[in-house]
């Protein structure tokens, strides 16, 4: 149970120590600075502490927010200062230098919280300071300041501040004026009733299967069903978040497991969709994998943008100004969050055709609004990125050959074509990409099944990867690479799949595409959770980018299509076996061993 001091003299008719029960703190009492030291040492190393002014008035939200934040080590606001285990050692520096002789900060208020703050501020320590709004935290120097505080207090609805706040501050138009008005309720509902966003997320997954069942069905009535829980899944999926956000119930599992989860969703309906289609006699198995392609490479060109861009200094942008501009323009914010089509708009899209027309009907709506967004993002980037000054980190560099994933063939190639990739032109990574990757793809899409040239295409892709890759990714472009990769490999299994022209090879290279995909998705969340790429076994046993692109192609030449159908289900189950049993190994020992809590407030996915 983690443990709160209160510091000074209690305030007759002050609720604070109940305040702090009601947040799970086992309440105990110092005297004084000499005190607080004392009990702060008792407190287990493994628990969270807090230190909060005896005098301290303010609503229980903004302590919830100073104080049980899982995702900061050290967070204060003020008269209240929290640690968790791994900001301890910092959080005793600081006591210890205000219980020094020549200890002391000098603050407005003389309450031992906000000096051991101000102590943690000078040490260079990292302390997370909510931003509180209309909500009130202070420690009142006298009875009229007290009285005072007291009315802020009584003047704003701590709840209903906890609730808007709930609701992400950055939606699409969806969401946030068809959903979110309501399941923020629905949020509160959950965190009364003791559930967690994991338990929302997973009813959301569930939800979302059931309605892929329905959609399989091929009938009429199973696709009004599918649509309808569609929406509800989507409902859920917006609850779990909330209801993190309304009881700051951040992990590093629950993040994993709402960004995974979200594209699990998709993705089985994209194929229970494609099973319904098959049952009324129409195959549509291509575009389903061409709709996952398109939505993946999509997701691949923020994450990769967003890496390259993360940490750049310098990081101006004649076009990143005009946006911030066109952004105080109301109508222009809604308008452009729409035309990106986020999961909100794509998810209501594709509920609603479900229900009222025909599959092939909702991938072709799908693959032309992917289409037209995907354009309208990749532009617009790819003109900030050359109108930008910015000198990109070798973190940054680091991220892009993680996002790559670059197998043994490739990195063989690199170190052998190094010196002449350094007297490349700063654009040639992502030309080079991009003109193996066509070369295959074409190669694989215009020549008939189990000829040699899409092998051929496959060894120049081989080569041209590993040119790409060969110098650090900090070119202003550079961050195509992943994007061109990605579409590179899953285009040509699409291609081969359509080529063999054989019942069950499509929805085979679906579920190919489906557990590569699983890889790279696995691979971002790893990364922004500052917990690095996958390890390098699991790189080199997947075979890279590059060598299952390869080997693919050799299945082509040397099997029938039927044999290349097995082949490609054999490999789908093997790849996914492996990236899931080490992933799933992964994300729950992070979250056993109490890595930091991951909370992801960007873009709509």
């Amino acid at each position: 149970m983690p443990t709160a001091i209160l510091t000074g003299q209690p305030v007759p008719g002050s609720s604070i120590e109940s305040e702090l029960r009601s947040l799970g703190f086992d309440v105990q009492h110092a005297s004084g600075a000499a005190d607080t030291e004392t009990l702060l040492a008792r407190v287990p190393a493994a628990e969270r502490v807090a230190v909060v002014d005896a005098r301290f008035v303010g609503h229980p939200h903004a302590l919830r927010l100073g104080l049980t934040d899982p995702r900061f080590p050290l967070a204060a606001v003020p008269g209240a200062v929290t640690a968790r285990p791994e900001g301890r050692q910092a959080l005793t520096r600081a006591m210890a230098r205000e219980n020094s002789a020549g200890g002391g900060t000098a603050v407005a208020v003389d309450s031992l919280a906000d000096r051991i703050t101000a102590a943690l501020d000078a040490d260079g320590a990292a302390v997370h300071r909510p931003e509180l709004g209309s909500l009130v935290a202070a420690v009142p120097a006298d009875p009229q300041a007290r009285n005072e505080a007291r009315q802020a207090v009584a003047a704003v609805d701590d709840e209903a501040v906890r609730l808007k706040s709930a609701v992400k501050a950055r939606d699409g138009f969806v969401t946030t004026f068809a959903i979110s008005p309501y399941s923020r309720y629905i949020a509160r509902w959950c965190a009364r009733r003791g559930l967690t966003p994991n338990q929302v997320t997973t009813a959301s997954l569930l939800t979302a299967l059931i309605a892929a069942g329905c959609a399989a069905t091929g009938t009429r009535g199973g696709f009004v069903a599918a649509g309808v829980l569609l929406i509800a899944s989507f409902v859920l999926d917006c609850t779990d978040g909330q209801l993190a956000r309304y009881s700051l119930q951040y992990s590093t599992l629950g993040a994993w497991l709402d960004a995974t989860f979200d594209r699990a969703k998709e993705y089985a309906y994209y194929a229970g969709l494609a099973l319904g289609a098959a049952r009324g006699g129409d195959d549509v198995w291509a575009l389903a994998l061409g709709a996952m392609v398109l939505q993946t490479c999509r997701h691949v060109v923020d994450f990769s943008f967003n890496e390259a861009n993360h940490d750049a200094a310098a990081n101006t942008s004649p076009t990143a100004a005009l946006s911030d501009r066109l952004d105080s323009v109301g109508w222009t914010v809604w308008l452009r969050r729409m035309i990106v089509l986020p999961i909100g708009e794509r998810w209501a899209m594709i509920a609603v055709l479900t229900a009222v027309a025909t599959p092939r009907i909702t991938f072709y709506v799908l693959l032309i609004g992917c289409a037209f967004a995907a354009t309208y993002t990749t532009a617009g980037r790819v003109l900030r990125s050359l109108t930008r000054k910015a000198t990109r980190t070798d973190r940054a560099a680091k991220a892009l050959a993680d996002l790559a994933d670059s197998g043994p063939l490739a990195e063989a190639g690199a170190r052998s074509l190094a010196g002449t990739a350094r007297r490349l032109p700063g654009f040639a990574a992502p030309a080079v990409a991009l003109f193996g990757g066509a070369a295959v793809v074409a190669t694989a899409a215009l020549t008939d099944f189990g000829g040699p040239w899409p092998l051929v295409a496959a060894a120049v892709y081989v080569l041209t990867s590993a040119l790409a890759v060969a110098r650090p990714l900090k070119g202003a472009l550079d961050w195509l690479v992943p994007p061109f990769f990605r579409a590179a490999e899953y285009l040509t299994v699409l291609a081969l799949a359509a080529k063999a022209d054989v019942n069950g090879a499509l929805p085979a290279a679906f579920g190919l595409v489906a557990a590569v995909a699983y890889h790279h998705y696995d691979t971002v969340y790893r990364i922004r959770g500052d917990a690095g790429a996958p390890p390098q076994w699991l790189v080199r046993t997947a075979g890279g980018h590059e060598g299952r692109t390869l080997v693919i192609t050799a299945l082509a030449v040397l099997l029938t299509a039927t044999q290349f159908k097995v082949a490609l289900t054999v490999l789908a189950v093997a790849v996914a076996l492996v990236v899931l049993a080490e992933s799933i190994r992964f994300w729950v020992a992070a979250h056993k061993v109490g890595a930091p809590a991951v909370h992801d407030e960007g873009e709509p996915a």
